[in-house]
């Protein structure tokens, strides 16, 4: 779905806020996967989430790579601009608001701050060539996606994101999407209430 908004989904990001930053702290480097990030909001979400709750220093090792197949080849200008219209913006926080978006010349237009811009980079990329776009990530969002695929090929999506996320990293998807029986052994569910899961050790 190409239309989104900010903080879409509150309950997974708090999820994520109590659950996935505090084991990403002390990494050097943390890279994560947003896979079919559409327009943006998704990823920039996840990026003030992870601002708020880890510290500026510590946020300076997140690389956020958002991806989507972007049939209208436009999702990168616009991500890359940050720049978003208030209708995407209704569900931002007051206090997000005020700290991460700034006013423009243009009525109802508004610039997300520089810090939270920088840590998001944008590629095209379709899922169901099955390549991950690196390996090694702390964690793979993959949400209003999988539901638009066979069962054959969201097994084997999910398959490959198992294959690119570190021991012990993380793998989120929407709430209607079940791990798929035959890949359970490959993650644990940290969580009853999101679709939160835990890459086990090989």
């Amino acid at each position: 779905m190409a239309f989104t908004y900010f903080f879409r989904d509150r309950q997974t990001l708090e999820l994520i806020r109590d659950i996935v930053v505090p084991k990403l702290r002390s990494r050097r480097f943390i890279s994560i996967w947003d896979a079919g990030c559409a327009m943006g909001p998704e990823p920039y979400s996840v990026a003030i989430t992870l601002r708020e709750n880890m510290g500026a220093m510590c946020f300076r090792n997140v690389t956020i790579h958002a991806t989507d197949i972007d049939g209208s080849n436009q999702f990168k200008q616009e991500i890359e601009a940050g720049l978003y219209h208030r209708e995407r913006l209704h569900s931002v926080p007051r206090e997000i608001m005020e700290h991460y978006f700034q006013t423009t010349d243009t009525d109802d237009w508004y610039l997300i701050a520089d810090e939270i811009r920088k840590s998001v980079v944008f590629q095209k990329h379709d899922l169901l060539t099955l390549q991950p776009i690196r390996k090694n990530f702390s964690l793979v969002i993959c949400k209003n996606v999988l539901l638009h695929f066979k069962e054959s090929e969201r097994v084997e999506v999910i398959r490959m994101f198992h294959s690119c996320l570190e021991d012990g990293g993380y793998f989120v998807t929407e709430h209607t999407q079940k791990m798929p029986e035959k890949l359970s052994h490959l993650f644990s569910p940290v969580t009853s209430n999101a679709q939160i899961y835990q890459k086990r050790a090989a």
